[in-house]
This record gives structure tokens, C-alpha cells and sequence, in this order.
């Protein structure tokens, strides 16, 4: 049969191990929240990515257009240059810029046409990314919304679990309340049974000292604390 103080002891157990559960839940909220959050700006990362790589071949195309225009001034002056020349050299030389000039032009023309195929696909992948990007965007802010009303939550039931907890250290004896103290300092839990001989907390057989203790032969207020451990152990009927 339990002692008394065994028995207040694993009721507050019981109210902290509820306590801590709590206390770790919104100690993660943030974290979860923040690596939502990274995911977000990820796929807005993602977004831009795509709309840059759609701007940069735009760009590239408007300075093919500013070269072929370029050159095709340049064409024009040569053209109107050889209709006014006399000597035979000059006209010759005339024809072969106008030559590479149509030459180059044409080069150009060819860059443009795939630049154009290039942005057609270009924009295509991107409108495929941002659909499904926004999409998952959505998503991930949904999940934000969902945390932080568990927060809000969690800190009412972490309230009223501290209280509980708190209620629950009123009945143990102060000598009890320390021991216990120190143990759950240093991880739950902090009161466990005895089965075959060893601790249900450590596993490592306790001495027959401690054994005899948990089975309440000892003084009323004497508590059984594992040799191994440092836990509070009760002896399991």
C-alpha cells in the first residue's frame, strides 16, 4: 500500500508531467512558426527566381533589337554611301560592309528568334511555378494561422495546468517537496515504481535498504530514493 506522501507525490507528478508537456508544446510554437515562415519566403524566393529569369531574357532581347536596329541603320548609310560613290574600290568596299552587315543582321535576327522560343518557355514554366507556388504559399500561411490560435490555447491550458501544479504542491511534505524538487530538476520522472528489484526509472536494481524503505518499512515520512538515480521509488503491488 502507498504511503500517503507517495501518493500526494504521484498526483503532483502527474499535474507537472502535464505542466511540462504543455510548457514544451509552446516552447516549440515559435520554432515550428519560424521554419513555416522560412518555407514561405522560400517559395517566394522561388517565385522571383522564375520572373528574373523571364525579366533577364526579355532584357537580353530588347539589346538584340537595339543592335539589329543598330545595324541596320548602318546598312542604310552604306547603301546610300555606294549610290554616291564614283571610283570602282570604293564601291567594291561599300558592297562588302553592306555584306557583312546583312551578315550580321542576320546572326542577330537568329539570336532574337531563339530568345523569343527561350521567353515563350520561359514564361510558360513560370506561370506553372507561381500557380503551384502560391498555391503552396497559401498552404504554409493556413499552418501560421493554425499555430497561433494553438498558441493562444496552449498558454490557457498552461495556465490552468500551473495552477493545478501549484495546488498539488500544497498537501506534500516539505522535505518531500525538495527531494522531489531536485530530481525533477533533473528530468521526469521523479517519482517511479519498483518492479524486480530495480528502479522504473533507471532500471538498476536498488540496494535492500532502499527496497525495504519503498515497501513502507520505515518511518511514515521516510522516503525510498534509488541509490543509482536519485528518484523517489514506491514499492508496486
Amino acid at each position: 500500500m502507498l504511503s500517503p506522501v507517495v501518493e500526494k507525490l504521484l498526483i503532483l507528478q502527474d499535474r507537472d508531467l502535464k505542466r511540462l508537456a504543455l510548457e514544451a508544446q509552446l516552447k516549440a510554437s515559435p520554432v515550428e512558426i519560424a521554419r513555416v515562415e522560412g518555407t514561405i519566403a522560400a517559395e517566394k524566393g522561388a517565385i522571383d527566381g522564375a520572373r528574373a529569369e523571364v525579366h533577364g531574357l526579355e532584357s537580353q532581347k530588347k539589346i538584340l533589337e537595339t543592335e539589329i536596329g543598330s545595324a541596320e541603320t548602318k546598312l542604310g548609310t552604306y547603301r546610300t554611301q555606294q549610290l554616291s560613290v564614283r571610283k570602282n574600290d570604293e564601291y567594291q568596299a561599300l558592297g562588302h560592309q553592306i555584306a557583312t552587315t546583312q551578315e550580321q543582321i542576320g546572326e542577330l535576327e537568329g539570336k532574337e528568334l531563339q530568345l523569343m522560343y527561350g521567353i515563350d518557355e520561359a514564361k510558360k514554366k513560370f506561370a506553372a511555378a507561381e500557380k503551384m507556388l502560391k498555391e503552396n504559399i497559401s498552404g504554409y500561411e493556413h499552418r501560421i494561422r493554425t499555430l497561433r490560435e494553438r498558441e493562444i490555447s496552449l498558454a490557457v491550458e498552461l495556465k490552468a495546468a500551473q495552477a493545478e501544479s501549484e495546488a498539488a504542491r500544497g498537501p506534500v511534505p516539505v522535505p518531500a517537496l525538495r527531494v522531489y524538487d531536485r530530481r525533477l530538476a533533473r528530468g521526469m520522472p521523479a517519482v517511479a515504481p519498483v518492479r524486480a528489484g530495480k528502479c522504473g526509472g533507471c532500471h538498476l536494481k536498488i540496494s535492500s535498504e532502499v527496497e525495504s524503505l519503498s515497501r513502507g518499512k520505515g518511518a511514515e515520512s521516510e522516503l525510498a530514493v534509488c541509490d543509482q538515480c536519485g528518484r523517489i521509488v514506491y514499492w508496486e503491488s
